[in-house]
């Protein structure tokens, strides 16, 4: 289904706490201004969501038409 593992552990760990950030953010605090706009209270959950699901699969469809991988390379 996809191609091979584009993003690293680092990139991985980053974007799994990063997106857990997004999405508890406007539960956790509801009262901050900021979640009154129904896009930034959403979004925060579309991006949090995309980004645990990216750290989970191990694949960017983002990385692949600018080349980038943050995978290490194996040594051979």
């Amino acid at each position: 289904m996809f191609k091979a593992a584009n993003v690293g552990n680092t990139d991985r760990m980053l974007r799994f706490v990063v997106g857990a950030i997004l999405i508890a953010l406007p539960l956790l605090m509801p009262a901050l201004e900021l979640w009154s706009n129904s896009l930034f209270y959403y979004g925060a959950f579309v991006v949090g969501g995309m980004m645990i699901l990216t750290a989970t699969v191990r694949f960017c469809p983002a990385y692949l038409p600018l080349g980038l991988s943050t995978c290490e390379r194996s040594k051979s």
